[in-house]
């Protein structure tokens, strides 16, 4: 069961961080990351390091997510003209 979970994770996060790759929008991209960022704090979880996962989810989910939109949105809205 748990094998099973950790492979569905990794999908997923293999899928978002194409996503990012490819998206067109700038913000589609920086969401795809944090759900990257997000994933990896359940496989963190799933591997009993708890540490590290809060480590992960309040700096690579939470303030480099915050970062990233503060960043994009002092850039008028980050829509590519």
């Amino acid at each position: 069961m748990m094998t099973a979970l950790v492979v569905l994770a990794g999908a997923i996060m293999t899928v978002a961080a194409v996503f990012a790759v490819e998206a067109k929008k700038i913000l589609d991209s920086v969401i795809a990351m944090s759900v990257v960022s997000l994933v990896s704090v359940f496989l963190f979880i799933a591997m009993r390091a708890p540490d590290v996962a809060i480590t992960e989810a309040s700096v690579g989910a939470g303030l480099v997510t915050a970062v990233f939109l503060v960043a994009l949105f002092r850039m008028k809205g980050g829509d590519e003209e």
